[in-house]
């Protein structure tokens, strides 16, 4: 099956469980940021297990729902839980959430993930806004024949992530008084995490924070014209700089306290689409 009658087959779905009014506002909840999804103002609830062809992710913090309602009374749409490549997902595959979205009519997404940071100022529980990144997982989610429905063969990503969605981020951060740091966000394909040696290259080459995501719906949402805003949650120092192991559940931990500052944030940002 194609990937066009994939997606024609999700959009369905959704719609039988939802109708045609659907929120032009997503946001994909990383690891152990999931609890926000339970603080929207709920109208449907529909697993990604009754939408036909979504990925479906396998991974601690990631509950495979997605939420339909308001935050801040700004509707949104909310997928509690994102799948990633190390599960065995293809790139391609990674694309079908993004482009059922737009199908069903999003124009601006918000990424969150949870991230490692390079620098030692940047410790566990801060806040980082993605203001661009470094695809190193040698995966891309366009590869293969283009879909001249959603955007053009070649895509342009000067911009990935919006200007004017930054700005309005930092002006939310400002207003409820969460630092936010910027800086650039590498993605790797995981499982494992990164090296100490592969750290420094990481540093060398203009990485702020390293992760297992987001930089697939990025390139997605852009090619088909959804603009795009990110969150990085730095749950721990990379590797050699922590000075102990590194652990999901030490990502998961962070996530819990710091869910105070996230949802802040979010709720401030969401209130300003």
């Amino acid at each position: 099956m194609s990937n066009k009658h994939q997606i024609d087959e999700n959009v369905e779905a959704i719609r039988q469980r939802f109708g045609d009014a659907f929120p032009k506002t997503a946001l994909v909840l990383g690891s152990g940021l999931g609890p926000y999804g339970d603080s929207v103002s709920q109208d449907a609830v529909i697993p990604y297990t009754d939408i036909p062809h979504f990925p479906q992710p396998s991974v601690e913090g990631h509950a495979g729902r997605m939420i339909i309602g308001t935050v801040e009374g700004t509707p949104l749409v909310c997928l509690q839980g994102r799948m990633h490549l190390y599960e065995g997902h293809s790139a391609q595959e990674l694309a079908i959430p993004v482009r059922t979205l737009k199908r069903l009519g999003v124009e601006t997404l918000i990424l969150t993930n949870a991230a490692g940071s390079l620098d030692t100022n940047m410790s566990p529980g801060s806040l980082m806004m993605i203001e661009d990144h470094i695809n190193l997982s040698g995966h891309n989610p366009l590869t293969g024949p283009n879909d001249f429905a959603f955007g053009v063969r070649f895509p342009d990503m000067t911009e990935a992530y919006d200007k004017e969605l930054r700005t309005l981020l930092q002006q939310a951060a400002g207003e409820c008084s969460v630092k936010l740091y910027s800086g650039v966000y590498a993605q790797l394909a995981g499982p494992s995490f990164e090296t100490p040696a592969e750290i420094r290259m990481f540093g060398i080459i203009g990485a702020n924070a390293v992760g297992m995501s987001t930089v697939p719906e990025t390139i997605v949402a852009r090619h088909c014209g959804i603009r795009v805003a990110a969150v990085s949650l730095i749950t721990n120092l990379a590797a050699g700089l922590a000075g102990h192991e590194l652990t999901h559940e030490d990502t998961i931990d962070v996530a819990d306290s710091a869910y105070e500052n996230v949802s802040l944030l979010l709720n401030t940002f969401i209130a300003k689409l």
